[in-house]
């Protein structure tokens, strides 16, 4: 197995770089160190061709022109944070407000996704990895405490593409990133609304019109949410039937997994390839790029063009967010892997 390095721009005093990760078959694996971000999953095709798998702006210098998140790494805290309030004892932090009434993916304007980040890479006959190193310093986007975060891919000759975060911090604060890559298995001119979605989840997390939890956990069974055996997405995405989906234009849902392998399954009877995903994280939010409308740097994406499969804790209403909690002295980690077959 063999690592690439390309040098692409220069930001803040640090080079901009693309890592490329490549096994005995070919599968390449492209991280950048602006934002500890997936840029690009291929797989070869034949003739010296590769498809890629996630979705991925033109070139790695429009990550940098406007906020997407797409593959980055997300922090210190994924999803909102309702009102960006923090009740800690008797004390509560106010964070950035850049979601409405809520602070989103860490608040502010500048967070894990949009730095750039230390690395290094490391190859032999059966892996090869980047690891991405950041300090997040106390105060930043008014969280507390000094923060080193690692995060790193690892590639190996099975089509396994791990990533593993792991973070420290000298006081107490909230953490609980994300890695935000949007899959479309059929390649960049598919949308993702005739692949199909398993979810080991017997429950759901309904939400408002901000995405914030309205109810606790629901039961999946009897309702367009249950995915514990394969449905095609664009039969649940594109439903006008269900308030939830509608009001979000697809799936924008925190799912509570069950706690087996895999956590979720994304396939394709087009092309006969499967995603396989699993991790230790306790929820997945599906987000079904809603968003996007080939507007901007991200004007070759559209409306359903792929798919994410947020790893995180599961997004809380009040202001506690004891789950979110990490103390000093505590390890932080969580870990996904990503299994390609095709």
């Amino acid at each position: 197995m063999k690592t690439l390095v390309q040098k692409y721009d220069r930001m803040n005093g640090k080079d901009l770089c693309e890592i490329t990760l490549i096994n005995e078959y070919n599968v390449r694996a492209t991280v950048l160190n602006f934002g500890a971000t997936l840029e690009k999953l291929e797989i070869p095709t034949g003739n010296n061709k590769w498809e890629n798998i996630i979705m991925s702006l033109a070139t790695p210098k429009d990550y940098a022109k406007e906020r997407n998140f797409l593959g980055g790494t997300v922090g210190r805290v994924a999803g909102r944070i309702k009102d960006g309030k923090w009740q800690h004892g008797n004390q509560i932090t106010q964070f950035k407000l850049n979601d409405g009434q809520n602070s989103l993916h860490g608040g502010g304007e500048v967070g894990f996704d949009n730095k750039p980040w230390d690395f290094k890479v490391t190859s032999d006959k059966d892996t090869a990895s980047v690891q991405l190193i950041l300090f997040d310093p106390d105060g930043e986007n008014n969280y507390p405490g000094n923060m080193k975060i690692i995060a790193t891919y690892q590639l190996d000759n099975d089509n396994n593409l791990n990533y593993n975060i792991t973070a420290f911090t000298d006081k107490t604060t909230l953490f609980n990133p994300t890695n935000h890559t949007f899959f479309r298995l059929d390649g960049p001119q598919s949308n993702v609304e005739d692949l199909n979605l398993q979810l080991n989840a017997d429950y759901y997390v309904p939400v408002d019109d901000a995405t914030m939890p309205i109810t606790g956990m629901a039961k999946v069974a009897d309702t367009v949410f249950d995915f514990r055996k394969p449905k095609r997405l664009g039969a649940i995405i594109n439903s006008t039937a269900e308030p939830q989906i509608k009001n979000r234009n697809g799936l924008d849902h925190p799912f509570i997994l069950n706690g087996y392998e895999p956590a979720a399954v994304l396939s394709s009877t087009k092309t006969n390839r499967k995603l396989i995903m699993s991790t230790d994280a306790q929820a997945v939010v599906v987000f079904s790029a809603n968003t996007f409308n080939h507007q901007g740097a991200a004007k070759n994406i559209g409306r359903h063009d792929g798919i994410t499969l947020e790893a995180q804790a599961a997004p809380e209403s009040d202001y506690s967010l004891s789950s979110f909690t990490l103390v000093p002295g505590e390890r932080f980690s969580r870990t996904i892997n990503w299994q390609v077959v095709y």
